[in-house]
């Protein structure tokens, strides 16, 4: 147990550890009190027994284990846009890797494009229109009937020698069995190439990879774009939920070469290192990008002023290819088109270091926001997730405009807001690009890097995410108004009946995904860190767990066991509470009382008083108590008692403490630091003395 703190203090409060004078009881909440069986173990602090047993793929520390596997994926692809007609036609050739014990007869594509269909699972179960729809709600609806999803024409093994056959395989939604020729034992390699061809929605169901009309002509945002391997692991097997576009994705790491042919008025970037500079930029291009790596502010690699400009492109006639080259990274995504302003920057962790190449790709319809915070938000991700997680191990970041407002992958982020029609450019919405830009930059830490099932658990990429934004925007600004991070702003949905556990699977989650993926985690990660472990014990644990699983899979466990094994704190109130039920934090003054406190130790107590403080645990949650207590002479002494309190007795807890003045007030919770849903039982004040 931590020794209490005491803040803001003018006088010494005497601390006496007396025991509790409520009978030894053990409940969760009011449900259970009235429960007739309690003769299990329901104690919030017991063992949870929805934990996987550790075993030696991922230990009991929530480590990877001596025998942790994971599948590789390589891609070479080669693809084509045609603006004309508004479509990619691409090839691939996949190699599969099976670093699994397990010998695999056929392996799942997820076909994410196919979400599109108008017979597509989503398609179906999608209500009905609401009577009105906010502008910003009608970026992400198609704005004409769209039938979209992927064409495949080939879809073929290639053996040993060479050697092409055509593949058996079945389509189920959004996912597609390839069967193999031969069972592919373990430590064996297969290659399947397939052939598809499909248009590039304007809005749609998915609303991730679309195309948008700007003042200069179309944009295009490519994303979940090809037919990508699933993963298989030691915990699903094969993963093979159907993406309905709330659950993202889950996918292996793996090698990209990707060759993108896109008309020559283009500008194009894209998941990892251009590798044909000189064959797609002018030398004058170039050269500003030598520049911008050690320009402390950005450069523009191409100025408003030279957008479609015969000299912003290379000369000759017809289309350029832009070649690209990734490592370790478990998907690609890319941007084409002739609109866009490019400014760019470099960020080093240290002097000596390699720069980290920054960009900024945006329509001039953008300006004058993009080009004065997009790229400085992105060096403050760097900053931020670098110091509390781990250094930016990949060689760039990207942010892009367009219609997709904010999706994340391997090195490059699609974020949204715009200046006005009329070009004003409100503080709000600077803020909503340095927000929404470092939330989706910061995705490269979580999940990019460390690879969470998006499809299942949303709290531990967006939660996880949400946390650092939350930071990061702190350290942009201490006066920033974040909205996800601070106890106070998850109160209200904290209070609400239409609630499902953090501890949901994305799909699953009927209302306020956002609150429920993104606030409450944050807000209870915010809380974990500032007020139950404390700065140094969460930041040490959590550095550990990102690093321990750079590049790798954990599950939910994982991250449990982690943080309690770096912290050296037994947390199963905490998870429970917070990411398994929707209980909530009500913790109410019942009484305060004094007497002599020579009439209870005798004379060595003499011109003391003793005061005890009944407090009550009315909403589940098992949380701290800070308690702040006001005497006679204006002093204020702040208490802070650690969740052990609640062990005995979940429901009502008698602090005790002698002092040589008198208690006028009692305040729970007074910097509204632990999400109390009910204030109005927080106060107790002494009442007036009736002469």
């Amino acid at each position: 147990m931590r020794p209490f703190r005491f803040v803001r203090s003018t006088c010494s409060l005497l601390v006496l550890a007396v025991a509790s004078t409520q009978a030894p009881q053990s409940a969760q909440a009011q449900d259970w009190v009235n429960a007739k069986d309690r003769k299990t173990n329901q104690s919030s602090f017991r063992a949870i027994d929805e934990w996987p047993d550790p075993n030696e793929y991922r230990n009991a520390a929530g480590a990877p284990g001596p025998k942790y596997w994971q599948q590789q994926v390589d891609y070479a692809i080669k693809a084509t846009l045609d603006t004309v007609a508004h479509a990619v036609t691409g090839s691939e050739r996949v190699t599969y890797h099976n670093k699994s014990p397990d010998a695999l007869s056929y392996i799942w594509f997820q076909l994410d494009q196919n979400i599109e269909r108008g017979d597509s699972r989503a398609a179906l179960i999608a209500p009905a229109l609401p009577t009105r729809i906010p502008e910003q709600a009608r970026r992400f609806l198609a704005p004409e009937a769209f039938e979209g999803g992927y064409d495949l024409t080939r879809v073929q093994l290639v053996d040993a020698r060479g050697l092409k056959k055509d593949a058996r395989y079945l389509i189920n939604g959004t996912v597609m069995k390839v069967h193999l020729a031969a069972p592919l034992a373990p430590g064996q390699s297969a290659i399947i190439e397939i052939d598809w061809h499909n248009v590039v929605p304007e809005g749609g169901r998915n609303a991730r990879g679309v195309k948008e009309l700007v003042k200069d002509g179309w944009l295009y945002e490519l994303a979940q774009w090809f037919p990508r391997a699933s993963v298989y692991d030691d915990v699903n097997g094969w993963a093979t939920d159907q993406f309905l576009g709330q659950g993202e994705f889950y996918l292996n790491f793996g090698t990209y070469d990707v060759e993108l042919t896109v008309p020559r008025n283009h500008i194009v970037n894209a998941t990892g290192v251009l590798t044909n500079p000189t064959q797609v930029l002018t030398t004058t291009q170039q050269a500003r990008l030598t520049k911008a790596w050690t320009s402390p502010t950005p450069v523009f690699i191409v100025a408003a002023d030279e957008v479609m400009t015969p000299q912003s492109r290379p000369a000759g006639t017809g289309p350029l290819t832009w070649k690209f080259h990734a490592e370790n990274v478990r998907d690609f995504a890319w941007v084409s088109s002739k609109t866009y302003v490019w400014d760019a920057m470099g960020f080093r962790y240290r002097p000596t270091d390699k720069p980290i190449e920054l960009h900024s790709l945006y329509p001039r319809d953008a300006m004058p926001l993009w080009d004065s915070v997009s790229t400085k938000a992105i060096a403050q991700t760097m900053k931020t997730y670098g110091r509390l997680a781990f250094e930016y191990p990949y060689p760039k970041a990207v942010n892009v405009h367009g219609p997709v407002f904010g999706m994340e992958y391997p090195m490059i982020a699609f974020c949204g807001a715009r200046p006005t029609p009329d070009g004003r450019v409100t503080p709000g919405l600077a803020r909503a690009l340095i927000s929404v830009t470092i939330h989706e930059v910061g995705h490269n830490w979580f999940p990019m890097i460390v690879a969470s099932d998006e499809r299942k658990w949303t709290w531990m990429d967006e939660g996880i995410n949400s946390f650092l934004q939350y930071y990061a925007e702190q350290e942009w600004d201490p006066a920033y108004p974040s909205q996800r991070g601070p106890a106070k702003n998850i109160v209200g949905y904290m209070r609400q009946e239409a609630q499902v556990p953090l501890m949901t699977e994305s799909n699953d989650v009927q209302t306020q995904f956002g609150n429920n993926g993104y606030s409450k985690p944050a807000a209870g990660l915010v809380m974990l860190r500032e007020q139950v472990l404390g700065d140094t014990l969460f930041d040490e644990a959590f550095r550990e767990y990102s690093k321990k699983w750079m590049f790798k899979h954990p599950q939910p466990a994982d991250f449990f066991r982690s943080i309690e094994e770096g912290a050296g704190e037994q947390l199963n109130h905490f998870w429970r509470g917070w990411f398994y039920t929707t209980y909530a934090n009500d913790q109410a003054i019942a009484s305060v009382e004094s007497q002599a406190g020579d009439s209870l130790l005798g004379p060595s107590r003499a011109g003391q008083t003793y005061n005890r403080i009944t407090i009550e645990n009315k909403g589940g949650l098992v949380l701290p108590l800070q308690v702040e207590v006001t005497f006679d002479d204006g002093t204020k002494e702040l208490v802070k008692l650690p969740a052990d309190v609640w062990r005995k007795n979940e429901l009502k807890f008698t602090y005790g403490f002698f002092s040589t003045k008198t208690v006028t007030q009692v305040v729970l919770d007074p910097n509204e630091v632990l999400a109390d849903v009910d204030r109005s039982n927080n106060t107790w004040k002494k009442p007036p003395t009736i002469s």
